[in-house]
């Protein structure tokens, strides 16, 4: 038995995302065994097959979102209470600083606008989302005349992001780990893209920084003596910080 799996965690979606980060954390040697696992709607009852050969002395657990959710906060963790073994389970990357280093690099890509519009997927239950959004909007302020946030599901929304710019041109960012249908077309159609000003850059999440974030999240992890397996109801290591807000990513 390995004494140390890895194991990332997250919707459908972010699989290929996941799938890269663990061959970069393979060949960096971060732990024994590194590992995927993938979920559409119900982490407790669909992960079940994919966590059956998950083992390790120790099992640090990264959910690969933006932010918290109810997934992250109660049905994943429920889900990893099913392992042999010392389960750490971290917070999503989400509100890394390595993260918005990924975050300019995508909106420098994408544009050389003035303007950053920050958009997450939100949370009407919490603030989560919110908080990794402002926290990232904070750090780029700096770097950009003007900088927002926005949200699907929370305020301030999506289709109003164009009327508060005080510029001509933005770039907007979609603060998800993956391309899904968010970013595809519910963020493109809100913020009406086809009107022109507003340029798009690419969700962050297969960025080389966010394998850093997450080997620090795992770092952070191996020196915390105090964290122990998830209970069914309540994470092991939250901060209460940062998915992608709803359980989308």
């Amino acid at each position: 038995m390995p004494r140390e799996t890895l194991l990332l965690v997250g919707r459908d979606p972010v699989g290929p995302v996941a799938e890269r980060h663990a061959e970069r954390l393979r060949d960096a040697g971060i732990a024994d065994r590194v590992v995927t696992a993938t979920y559409e709607r119900e982490p407790e009852s669909e992960l079940g097959e994919a966590l059956a050969d998950v083992r390790g002395e120790r099992i640090y657990a990264v959910p690969l979102c933006f932010a918290h959710t109810y997934e992250t906060l109660k049905a994943v963790p429920r889900a990893l209470s099913r392992l042999a073994g010392e389960v750490r389970y971290c917070d999503p990357v989400g509100r890394s600083p390595a993260v918005t280093e990924a975050i300019r690099t995508r909106a420098r890509a994408a544009s050389d606008a003035d303007a950053l519009v920050l958009v997450a997927f939100g949370n009407s239950r919490d603030d989560h989302a919110r908080r990794a959004a402002t926290f990232h909007a904070g750090r780029l302020r700096g770097e950009f005349d003007e900088v927002r946030t926005a949200y699907l599901v929370q305020n301030p929304a999506v289709e109003c992001a164009r009327y508060t710019l005080e510029g001509d041109r933005a770039v907007a960012c979609p603060l998800f780990v993956a391309d899904c249908e968010a970013t595809r077309n519910r963020i493109p159609e809100q913020l009406e893209l086809h009107r022109g000003g507003i340029d798009y850059a690419d969700p962050f999440g297969a960025d080389d920084a966010v394998t850093d974030a997450i080997s620090v999240a795992v770092e952070r992890a191996r020196a915390n003596a105090d964290i122990s397996t998830p209970s069914p109801d309540l994470v092991a290591d939250a901060d209460p910080v940062a998915t992608d807000g709803g359980g989308r990513d």
